[in-house]
């Protein structure tokens, strides 16, 4: 099949910079560059537009998405209380939907017939940017440079620019392998592809140490409305917003800071540090208001919506039946998750301090040590023998038996 024309997921780094002049050596193709901002910071985004059509690029759209990561991705999956191997927020599992979508829609804006990305065939991003473009448009053809190129290190890739003529800033040497948003930023390689060795102070860049952290303690008050965070402090705030003064107040306060080994989908163990201080603020914040509104049996099956989830959007299945069922049923819990939490910042630490909400369950009548009316204890007699029936049955027959 000839390729005419192709739409490049471009990011303006070694790999992308190379892979527009070989687009065109290999297929004879006109290569339009994408690039979704989802908040990975202005300084990500300089020059990238002229970086591209140095590189060959017939021309390059900047799409602004951040606003549609935190509505239609960020806030929904919170609402699932998803959390990768109990510890990692998803933070570029969760930006990979809102990119692929994008891409795709310029594509067939532009008459496209091709799709590119820059992801390695060793890695879960090739998974989940192919199976977007699966479910949104099977009709176009995918291609992988990585899984077809003879390239296998950056100097081979800074020869192959310098050979095209094609001005880039990237180095012989990168020590770290990262990928930043609005949400997170991740850190690979480096002294990280050893897991007996401890990350080096150089591998964080958002948040402070706790060492480092302020000595006093900080408080912030999160008001949410059915699951959504809607102020802080008592101010109202916009979405994109809202994650942004998050990122600071927990960075400063060494908040975030995940070191993980991870079961990749594609099989593989992979060791990485994740900075998601904003996130895990909200986190906590709305586990605090759940405490008070969910029910023992909600809150079990929340608790299972949210491994499952977490699997789904790790592995690159957003535009599923199955996601729209989960968030169905995640959203319809949180119809009740409406109140006020306080969450105290200290040393990397996050601790609910203050939580309160007009769907609360908690009654300090039925809680209270002291004398009261509402509940009778005696009550509980029957109530132990009926739920520990079976195990009374079952020690009887061992007695006969014996």
């Amino acid at each position: 099949m000839s390729i005419k024309k192709v739409v490049l997921a471009y990011s303006g780094g070694l790999d992308t910079s190379a892979i527009v002049p070989w687009l065109k050596d290999n297929y004879n193709c006109e290569v339009i560059a994408f690039v979704a901002n989802v908040g990975q910071g202005d300084e990500e985004l300089a020059g990238v537009e002229q970086k591209a059509i140095n590189s060959g690029a017939s021309s390059c759209y900047i799409v602004d998405l951040r606003e549609e990561l935190v509505k239609e991705v960020i806030y929904p999956t919170l609402k699932t209380g998803a959390v990768y191997e109990g510890q990692y927020l998803l933070g570029t599992s969760m930006a990979r939907p809102v990119i692929a979508r994008a891409q795709v829609k310029l594509a067939l804006e532009l008459g496209a017939d091709a799709l590119c990305h820059g992801c390695t065939g060793k890695g879960n991003d090739q998974v989940r940017f192919e199976g977007a473009f699966a479910a949104l448009a099977p009709q176009l053809t995918v291609i992988a440079p990585w899984r077809e190129w003879l390239f296998n290190s950056r100097q081979s890739l800074l020869n192959y620019l310098a050979e095209k003529n094609v001005p880039t800033t990237a180095s012989a040497t990168k020590i770290y392998s990262r990928d930043a948003n609005l949400w997170h930023i991740s850190h690979e390689g480096g002294e990280l592809e050893d897991p007996w060795c401890e990350p080096s102070e150089q591998v964080w860049m958002w948040t402070k140490s706790p060492e480092q952290a302020p000595d006093k303690a900080a408080y912030v008050e999160l008001s949410f409305d059915k699951g959504e965070l809607v102020s802080i402090n008592n101010q109202a705030i916009a979405p994109v917003a809202a994650i942004e003064l998050l990122n600071e107040l927990g960075s400063e306060h060494g908040v975030g800071r995940i070191d993980i080994v991870e079961n990749r989908l594609v099989g593989m163990k992979s060791r990485g540090c994740y900075e998601t201080p904003g996130g895990t603020i909200l986190m906590a914040a709305l586990k605090g208001l759940e405490a008070l509104v969910y029910d023992r049996s909600s809150l079990k099956y929340r608790e299972e919506v949210g491994l499952e989830f977490a699997q789904l959007v790790y592995d690159g299945r957003w535009f599923t039946p199955l996601k729209d069922a989960l968030l169905a049923a995640a959203t319809s819990l949180a119809e009740q998750l409406t109140g006020d939490v306080v969450i105290k910042l200290y040393k990397g630490n996050v601790t609910v301090a203050k939580r309160r909400s007009l769907n609360s369950l908690y009654s300090e009548a039925f809680a209270t040590f002291e004398g009261d009316e509402v509940y009778n204890q005696k009550d509980a007699a029957g109530f132990i023998r009926l739920y520990s029936l079976s195990s009374r049955i079952r020690a009887l027959h061992q007695q006969q038996k014996g």
